[in-house]
């Protein structure tokens, strides 16, 4: 993984902003102005060491030019077909995604699976496009006003970066927090940024000065049917052949790779599949001595039977205190999954032997894996909207006292985000499971897991959100997905008989970590405007326009 900034004002600090983010990428930056553009780059190196896939890099005329974080997968089958037209320098997969842009236009983003954020900038034709993945695992910001376009991997390189720009905080992002633990995309902390979408493209005019175009390039097809058309034990088939195929691909890089492990379905089946490649491979595991957010004892059932490698690491409260304070740092705006901690604990833990991990990331979004979904189902058509939603969380109990103090206008309707995504088209079931995939995913998970494992320079990579493996679970009817009405059941039939019952079929547990490690007072316990309060002091007096 790597850190990206750039912009069109050659006055801005661009230096001072990938600064700020050099945790992303602490093995080299440069800063270079090309024209209109201004592009700079923090490196993380993983595939090819070496200075020539150094970025930004440039096509041979010197007129094409790119920055980029994140991976590419299955990259080198692309690359052979455009080795006979282009003559590589590098083995990296940056080099292949600018050829992949020169040869197909902007639609070469159809070529390709990973996780990425970049920004293409064609001096033939002034325009600067930028892209996200599909399922949202890499974060790209960009700022627009008044012809100034600017775009970094986090809110604090734009922060830093444009120092003539008074940024004002949104009062509704910060109101809207309060429903969802995270400010929704495409807001951002501050009314002139945002957050570009996961699977979009926009595209800014350097000779125009605008924003031209901005679009999704994939749409996710749901399968809105009832009943089951596949065999159980085909689709188990196909599943693992999926998964074993994508882990394959995504074991592939020039320094060390390991796993986390939480003791769950998701992470023991990718650990597995990753061993069979690697039996050497280290998996990375935190536990709890309170047994329930315990799950340390399955992750070493799991690899005593399979035979794997476990870096574990038991967390005491102490361990949690010491970073209490780090959410600002971590994530630039208000963020309320309290699970951010435990999970930077194991990516410090793995980043003392590896550079990047697989994780189990996505399983339960895809398949059916939360318990809301069992309440969902058990109600079936008798649950109405508000109800679904209810299934969230909600707001504060304070939540008019905000509104009246932030001067949030009566008919602001918090529940926007969830609105656009709501389909009752589709059975209960895959109708929630889409609206995890549209927004709790990449807007808390993926963002969560990103934030922490760079703040201590490590990669993440998440095998279950390749595009294949997406495509297929959502090309599943909810009786094929909840095979025998088991949650996650099409996922467990692929794996029976290989990962032990007592982790296919084990009591589910959340990745948190216990009350007492965070909350010095119970009225504090899990209340967003209390995590407002503690982790980000008195925000609420800062929406006077004040700048964090």
């Amino acid at each position: 993984m790597c850190g990206i900034a750039g912009g069109n004002n050659p006055n801005w600090n661009y230096l001072q902003g990938i600064e700020s983010i050099c945790h992303r990428g602490p093995d080299g930056k440069r800063v270079e102005t090309c024209n209109d553009m201004t592009l700079a780059f923090c490196r993380l190196a993983i595939q090819d060491l070496s200075i020539h896939a150094m970025q930004p890099m440039n096509s041979p005329d010197g007129r094409v030019h790119i920055v980029y974080n994140g991976e590419i997968y299955g990259y080198q089958g692309l690359k052979e077909k455009l080795k006979q037209k282009y003559q590589f320098h590098t083995t990296s997969d940056t080099e292949v995604i600018l050829y992949a842009y020169m040869e197909y236009g902007e639609r070469f983003i159809d070529e390709i699976d990973g996780i990425f954020a970049m920004a293409i900038y064609d001096e033939r034709i002034h325009k600067v496009y930028l892209y996200r993945d599909r399922a949202g695992v890499k974060p790209l910001y960009y700022y627009y006003e008044n012809g100034r376009f600017a775009f970094a991997s986090e809110l604090k390189a734009l922060v830093q970066m444009l120092d003539d720009v008074f940024l004002k905080i949104d009062r509704t992002a910060v109101y809207d927090y309060l429903l969802y633990q995270y400010v929704p995309e495409p807001k951002s902390m501050y009314e002139q940024i945002n957050k570009l979408e996961p699977a979009a493209m926009l595209i800014f005019d350097t000779l125009e000065k605008r924003i031209t175009a901005e679009s999704k390039y994939w749409k996710l097809s749901v399968n809105t049917s009832v009943g089951r058309k596949r065999k159980r034990e085909d689709i188990a088939d196909e599943l693992r052949y999926l998964i074993r195929q994508t882990v394959e691909e995504q074991m592939i890089s020039d320094v060390p790779v390991g796993t986390f492990l939480s003791g769950g379905v998701d992470s023991s089946i990718i650990t597995y599949e990753v061993s069979r490649l690697k039996p050497e491979v280290d998996a990375f595991s935190i536990g709890f001595r309170e047994t329930q957010f315990d799950e340390s004892e399955r992750a070493k059932i799991f690899c005593e039977k399979k035979q794997v490698s476990l870096v574990q690491k038991m967390v005491r409260s102490k361990d949690v205190k010491q970073i209490k304070n780090n959410l600002p740092k971590w994530y630039d705006e208000p963020f309320g999954d309290t699970s951010a901690y435990p999970t930077y604990l194991v990516s410090a833990l793995a980043r003392n032997k590896c550079t990047v991990v697989l994780t189990g990331d996505g399983g339960d979004e895809l398949f059916g894996g939360y318990d809301r979904y069992k309440t969902a189902a058990a109600y079936g058509g008798a649950l109405k909207k508000e109800d679904v939603y209810g299934l969230y969380g909600g707001l504060v109990p304070t939540v008019e006292d905000f509104r009246i103090k932030w001067s949030i206008p009566d008919d602001y309707n918090p529940y926007w985000h969830y609105e656009k995504y709501y389909s009752e088209d589709m059975p209960i079931v895959t109708r929630m499971r889409y609206l995890d995939f549209m927004t709790y995913l990449h807007e808390a998970v993926l963002t969560k897991v990103d934030r922490a494992s760079m703040a201590v320079s490590l990669e993440a990579r998440v095998p279950l959100l390749a595009r294949r493996i997406v495509e297929f679970a959502f090309s599943l009817s909810q009786e094929e997905y909840l095979s025998e009405n088991e949650l996650k059941g099409c996922l467990k039939d692929a794996y029976r008989g290989i990962v032990p019952d007592e982790i296919l079929y084990g009591v589910k547990m959340g990745f948190g970590v216990p009350d007492n490690y965070l909350w010095r007072e119970r009225h504090e316990q899990n209340i967003n405007a209390g995590i407002l309060r503690i982790q980000w002091g008195e925000l609420d007096d800062a929406l006077s326009g004040n700048r964090i």
